[in-house]
């Protein structure tokens, strides 16, 4: 797992190690410049070998003071260093005044915004504006150094010149939340080709913009050891999979289909199935003993005609619900995809009334849009999973939605982890709420990131069908015996890993079958 930090953490941290003595903050500012330096290198290897230009621009921060020192290593490789300066030397913080210092003994500061001939002309521009102390929106001369960050209609001889290609941002592109990945003035903003953190990501690195902006991103270690003081949020890795129930089906003389779970994914009406059987498929994929699909007696034919391994039940109203549930092997519902509102306005009661966990989906979400605290009485309860995506939680969740969707002009700003943990308190269960940042959060406060960024880009998940399978995965491993929580992050994993092992071309479909793939990947 990688834990992340928010901004107040990290300086938390730092200031820790300071007044300990283990490290001065003049020490931790040579080791943040040098790791920008190496960071650099290990990403444009060629950058080491000949003399090159660059551009650095220090904010009034220590940021900044990170910048100097940038500077002046570059400067002692042999490069060519234009420095520009923000706000005065003689107020800058001791330690960025003591690096300030340092680059005059070899060049000197210049102000104002940088000509576009002179970044044209360098090879990397390095932004040390701000970074994480950031807590307010840009104004004066940095909205007019940001706008020509963000120039990318440049030509030099009739052939385009993206400036995004050279920029190298300490820590996060300046004008960007370090806590919720959001401009702080949505007008202003650009993005960088490379970002070097230290010691470990930050939340915004993951959430909204900050994926966007970013571009690569390096973490380097300057010495903090082990410290992850406050930090209550973390991003999905491989690792995390270790931290569950097995998704190995162990051998015993004793095993049945039963030993793995009953799932049940209560289906709409014929002609609406699909959604259902989509789940049910991802259920019985990932790993529960049987799935049934639930559906109305005129569906039952059409289900038929299309699943084999997947049982059927007449389910045509709560009553027929009740006498299903008394089948105590039924330990894991879902209801939502293709259900229909006023189906799933009388069903959801009763299958929450039951004592099997239960995934609460699309239509079953939307059914109590008008009266969502009626559906968070039912549903306040650690068996219980929601998955709303953006549309449906602003409908459970209207205040918070709101506040979510208002632009900062302030830091730190109110992030989509915020959100999340705010809606599971509130339903008193678990929340996942969906996007290529897919949050999840308990009532508690643990909160998880589930990343299809970077490395993990997985663009074809906006397809169709795509979050009925990840219902019916959450599903299969509750049925398993996976606590809600565990079962909503590994399921979050393996579908965008799934998404990513299929590629282009990926329809819902395809989901559930690539699974026998990634777990033979993951030797599982």
């Amino acid at each position: 797992m990688t834990e992340l930090l928010t901004a107040a953490q990290m300086r938390a941290i730092e200031q820790a190690a300071i007044d300990s003595g283990e490290v001065t903050g003049l020490e931790l500012m040579e080791r943040a410049g040098r790791g920008v330096v190496e960071a650099v290198f290990e990403e444009w290897p060629e950058l080491a070998k000949t003399t090159h230009r660059a551009v650095v621009l220090c904010g009034p921060g220590n940021n900044g003071g990170d910048g100097f020192v940038v500077a002046r290593l570059l400067k002692e490789w042999g490069w060519e260093v234009e420095v520009f300066l923000y706000g005065d030397a003689d107020k800058l913080p001791p330690d960025a005044k003591v690096n300030c210092e340092r680059w005059k003994g070899m060049g000197g500061n210049q102000k104002g915004v940088p000509p576009i001939e002179l970044l044209i002309s360098a090879d990397i521009i390095v932004d040390a504006l701000f970074g994480t102390g950031l807590t307010r929106a840009l104004s004066g001369i940095y909205i007019e150094v940001v706008e020509q960050l963000s120039r990318l209609d440049l030509s030099v001889d009739g052939w385009p010149v993206y400036l995004k290609d050279r920029i190298v941002s300490i820590d996060l592109p300046s004008g960007v939340c370090s806590d919720s990945g959001m401009p702080l003035d949505e007008s202003y903003w650009f993005e960088a080709a490379l970002t070097v953190t230290f010691h470990t990501w930050r939340v915004g690195h993951f959430l909204d913009f900050g994926p966007v902006t970013s571009g690569r991103v390096i973490c380097m270690d300057i010495g903090l050891g082990n410290s992850w003081w406050g930090a209550d949020c973390r991003v999905l890795t491989e690792g995390d999979l270790e931290y569950g129930p097995s998704l190995v089906v162990e051998k015993s003389f004793l095993d049945h289909k039963y030993t793995h779970g009953h799932a049940l994914i209560l289906s709409g009406p014929s002609g609406k199935g699909g959604a259902a059987r989509l789940a049910a498929r991802g259920a019985l994929r990932i790993g529960a003993g049987v799935v049934t699909v639930g559906c109305p007696p005129d569906a039952i034919t059409e289900n038929a005609a299309q699943l084999n391994a997947i049982m059927l039940a007449a389910v045509h109203d709560g009553d027929a619900l009740k006498r299903v549930l008394e089948d105590e092997r039924i330990n894991a519902l879902c209801l939502g995809p293709g259900l229909g509102a006023e189906r799933a306005r009388e069903l959801v009661p009763v299958a929450l009334a039951s004592k099997a966990h239960i995934v609460l989906d699309a239509d079953a979400l939307t059914a109590f849009a008008d009266d969502p605290e009626t559906l968070f009485e039912l549903c306040s309860s650690h068996r219980c999973v929601l998955t709303p995506h953006a549309g449906e939680f602003s409908r459970l969740f209207p205040d918070i939605a709101k506040r979510l969707g208002k632009e900062p002009m302030s830091g730190p700003a109110y992030s989509k982890v915020d959100a999340t943990r705010e809606a599971a308190k509130r339903a008193g269960c678990v929340v996942l709420f969906k996007g290529a940042d897919t949050v999840i959060a308990t009532p508690d406060g643990r909160a998880s990131i589930n990343s299809a960024h970077y490395e993990r880009a997985a663009p074809w998940l906006a397809t169709a069908g795509s979050g009925d399978v990840l219902a019916g995965f959450i599903t299969g491993l509750l049925a398993r015996g996976f606590a809600p929580m565990q079962a909503a992050e590994t399921a979050a994993w393996l579908h965008v890993e799934c998404a990513r092992s299929f590629g282009a071309g990926l329809i819902a479909e395809d989901l559930p079958e690539e699974l026998p793939k990634v777990f033979r990947q993951l030797e599982i």
